[in-house]
């Protein structure tokens, strides 16, 4: 069946054109007080309160800037030290006043050049004592993105909470070939996704749903994208794969086509007790999931191969598939002006087919990960 259905798409990450960093604040925090260039206060739901500062050159180390955070708030907590992809970061807990919470700063420029002090961001994700908050303020600061080479990569609390490990080499499911993934790799994957799925949770019967899902899954995807980022560019080589400008049309649709027979392949599998979305990891090496997760791997490979791809959603018809900024004939949903050719990962049909029965425009919401 063919269609052409405009999709919904809803809530924005914030991003800072003057220090380069990212943050994608859970639904229901607002903008209370800053000057919107170095000092921005939020207040969230709950009584959460979210201030982050970026210091530059007022410290001549981070350990001056934590000393003085915690002098000056009468902070009881305890503070280490970590590297967080080549960054100089550390985790802060919070226990002053009548408050409880956790900080984070971390290094927004090159700290390997020698003799220039480097930007610190520091950030305060704080509720009143025992209101049981902290979910909410460790994925508040995992979804702090210093630069764009932390686009794709996983948050700074994950990466502090859970080393990823050694790469180690790994059979990646039904394809012959094998790709290096890091041994801890699956079990961090997993870990974040449950603890995004507790604060989704939360939102479901609220004003928020729909961004909040969206977040739930652009959060998802980031964390994702390098812990598969070696099989994913080694499934790509594998079926011929080359750049979006080298590959022509049909090279791109022959290349999405095998990617997503591959994926419909997969054990489908569900767990309705937890967040019903298989990690990534465990996905590409084992075969298995639901179709979100299928969706989600199926983009991320495509996102490899220089093909712009997302995904839909729908909690409604209890589905999800596939989305993929490709020429060709087939089903198309329109998100942003771009015309989006569909796939569908659990039914073993081919690219841009879909079941009239779910092609109601309301029941989709769509989700992009650039």
């Amino acid at each position: 069946m063919l269609f052409f259905i405009p999709v919904l798409v809803f809530s924005e990450s914030l991003y800072s054109p003057t220090w380069g960093f990212g943050l994608d604040l859970p639904e229901g925090y607002d903008y209370v007080e800053g000057n919107a260039k170095d000092r921005f206060s939020f207040s969230g739901p709950g009584g959460v309160y979210f201030d982050l500062l970026v210091y530059n050159g007022t410290y001549a180390a981070m350990e001056d800037l934590v000393d003085d955070v915690n002098r000056r708030l009468g902070n009881q907590g305890v503070t280490d030290f970590f590297v967080y992809h080549n960054r100089r970061a550390a985790i802060v807990e919070l226990t002053f006043a009548d408050f409880t919470g956790w900080g984070l700063c971390v290094e927004l420029g090159d700290s390997a050049s020698a003799g220039t002090s480097v930007p610190m961001l520091l950030a305060l994700s704080y509720s009143p004592a025992g209101n049981g908050a902290d979910i909410l303020h460790l994925s508040a600061l995992d979804s702090i993105v210093p630069s764009v080479d932390e686009q794709y990569y996983p948050g700074p609390i994950m990466e502090y909470s859970y080393p990823r490990g050694e790469a180690k080499q790994a059979a990646l499911a039904s394809s012959g070939i094998s790709a290096m993934i890091r041994e801890n790799d699956a079990e961090a994957a997993q870990v974040f996704i449950e603890r995004e799925f507790l604060i989704l949770k939360q939102y479901l019967l609220s004003e928020y749903w729909r961004q909040a899902w969206i977040r739930y899954y652009r959060l998802v995807y980031r964390d994702s994208y390098d812990r598969i980022s070696n099989a994913a560019y080694a499934l790509v080589r594998n079926w011929g794969g080359n750049s979006r400008n080298a590959a022509g049309a049909e090279g791109q649709r022959e290349l999405a086509q095998k990617a997503l027979s591959w994926v419909q392949g997969f054990i489908y599998e569900r767990h309705l007790d937890g967040s019903d979305f298989v990690n990534l990891v465990s996905a590409v090496t084992e075969g298995r999931g639901d179709c979100d997760s299928r969706a989600m791997l199926w983009a991320i490979i495509l996102a490899h191969a220089d093909i712009r791809a997302a995904i839909m959603v729908s909690r409604e018809y209890s589905h999800a598939m596939g989305l993929a900024d490709i020429d060709g004939i087939g089903a198309r949903f329109e998100i942003d002006g771009t015309r989006w050719l569909v796939a569908e990962t659990t039914d073993k049909i081919d690219i841009g087919l879909i079941d009239a029965g779910i092609s109601n425009i309301e029941n989709w919401l769509g989700i992009l990960f650039d």
